[in-house]
Order: C-alpha cells, then structure tokens, then sequence
C-alpha cells in the first residue's frame, strides 16, 4: 500500500508551480549577479574599479565564463559542443547588461544594491531555486544520454548546478591571475548538490516511486533555499560533516587509527622510566681533565 504523501503534505500544487515557472528573466538575472559579483570581488584590485576601467574585455569575459560555467562543462560531459550557450543571443545580452552595470554604474550603486543585505540574500534564494532545476535537468539529460553510467549522470547534474568552482580555474586566466582557489574540501555548496543529484537519480532509476515526485522537487528546493539561509544568517557551516567524521570512522580508517593510537599511549606510559645518565664529578671527569696539566707541571720541575 503505497503512502499519499498529500494527504500529509499537501504542497503537490507548489512544487508544479516551481517547476512550471519560468527562470527567464528574474531567476536568470539573479544568477548572471551572483557571478559578475564574483568575478568583480576576485580581480586584483579588490574594491576599487580599477581592472574593469583597464581591462574591459578581459573582464566581461571572465564574467560570461562563470555565467554559464554549469552549461559549458555540462557540453563537455556530455559531448555538446561546448560554445552552444554562446547561441543564445538573449542570454548573452542580458548577461552583459548586468555585467555593465555592476562595473561601470556612477558612483557603483548597482554594486552596492547588490551587496545590500536583504537585496543579495534575495538574490541568493532565487538562484537556489534555479539551481534546483539545472541538477534536475542535469540528471535527466545523463540518463538520458547514458542510462547505466550512474556516476556520469550524477556528475552532469552536479556540474550543471555548480560549475562555476571549476570555471573560476580559466576565468583567472582570462583576467591574468591564474592561481587555484585556496579550498581544503568540496564547498557545502558543491556537496549539497551532490546529494541532491543522487535523489534524482534514484528517481529516475525507480528507486523512489514516481508518484512522490512532486514532494521530491519541493524537498530539494527546500534543502537549497535553508542552507543558503542557514550560511547567510549563522555564518558558516557544514551540516555534512558529522556524516564525514561517522563514515570516515567507520569506513576510512579512522576508528582504527584511533584504537592503534591509545595502544601507543598505553605502551608508552607502562614502559619503565630509562636510567638517569651518570654526571661526571670532580673526581673522575675533572681529575682526568686536570691530570694532564699537572703531569706536565710535574716533570718541568723536574727538568
């Protein structure tokens, strides 16, 4: 007997909404910000519109490649020709637009709106909404097009959710600082589509009956949009690494280096304490020392 999730949850008309509605302009818009912010905030002269005056070309380029960075590594993936986003001439202008004023509005107020508070966290809410359906569109598109390669339909979704990471690589090298991005680990950003990729997928595989699917899609979004409240309010966080710290205990050795290192303590502190070194006194180390001397001392005397 299979469980009418709306008869508990009854969202089934919000999460149709959200996947009827259209990312063009506004989700798109809020997008093309976050990434021309980006690539502003990461020129050499931080703060100051210095490069973009200087450097116009390589700016706005640098600024079109994190713009559509998840399509372009998507193509790659998937065997597309990887300057097809660049068809799009709509797509391409209206990047630009926001691109231009970002850089070059008087007195940078288009830049300081966008970093104002409630306008860049509402900004960052419509990207995530957005973000869930590239990873939706990402996995169906690699099932689609591999139907057994579970990892590659996983990977398409991720990129095509978060590319921009790995396009900040070649970006820097439009703008001339090619350096890599000081990151110890995936980002909480990267793993949150990572998971969501693979719900997808066991959607897809049949793994979660298709009926649920609706309450799937509103969960991701959902996911999406409460950690990027959770990160912009409480600072930041990862609420994967728990499940790390567990699986890396019990899967990757972790326990084990944990046993072994009490061991080592419990040798360590049973094992007898070694015997103090002796210290040489006056009458052995300072005699010999002093024997010489009088030796020659004794037989000049003589002499």
């Amino acid at each position: 007997m299979d469980l009418d999730l709306d008869y508990y949850f009854p969202f089934s008309d919000v999460s149709k909404t959200l996947q009827r509605i259209n990312m063009y302009p506004f989700f798109d818009i809020s997008h093309y910000i976050l990434m021309c912010l980006l690539v502003k905030e990461d020129t050499p002269q931080l703060g100051t519109p210095t490069f973009s005056r200087h450097h116009s070309f390589a700016s706005w380029l640098a600024s079109m490649l994190m713009c559509f960075a998840g399509t372009i590594i998507g193509n790659g993936l998937t065997g597309e020709p990887l300057i097809v986003p660049f068809q799009n001439h709509r797509d391409i202008l209206v990047a630009t637009i926001v691109w231009y004023v970002l850089n070059y509005a008087p007195f940078d107020l288009v830049y300081k709106l966008a970093k104002f508070a409630p306008v860049h966290l509402a900004v960052c809410l419509l990207k995530e909404i957005q973000r869930t359906q590239k990873v939706f569109d990402g996995v169906a598109a690699g099932v689609r097009l591999y139907p057994q390669a579970y990892l590659l339909n996983v990977l398409i979704g991720l990129v095509k959710a978060n590319g921009s990471p790995v396009m900040l690589l070649f970006a820097r090298l439009v703008t001339g600082q090619f350096r890599p991005p000081i990151v110890g680990a995936f980002s909480v950003t990267t793993k949150a589509c990572l998971v969501v990729a693979i719900v997808f997928l066991m959607e897809h595989t049949g793994h979660l009956p298709a009926q649920y699917h609706n309450h799937v899609y509103l969960g991701a979004a959902a996911f999406f949009v409460l950690l990027r409240l959770a990160v912009k309010l409480l600072g930041p966080m990862d609420p994967f690494y728990p499940f790390e710290w567990l699986a890396g205990a019990l899967l990757f050795g972790g326990l084990a280096d944990a046993i072994s290192g009490l061991f080592r303590q419990g040798g360590a502190a049973s094992r007898p304490p070694s015997a103090a070194p002796v210290v040489a006194t006056d009458g052995s180390a300072g005699a010999a020392a002093n024997g010489a001397p009088k030796k020659a001392a004794t037989d000049k005397k003589r002499e």
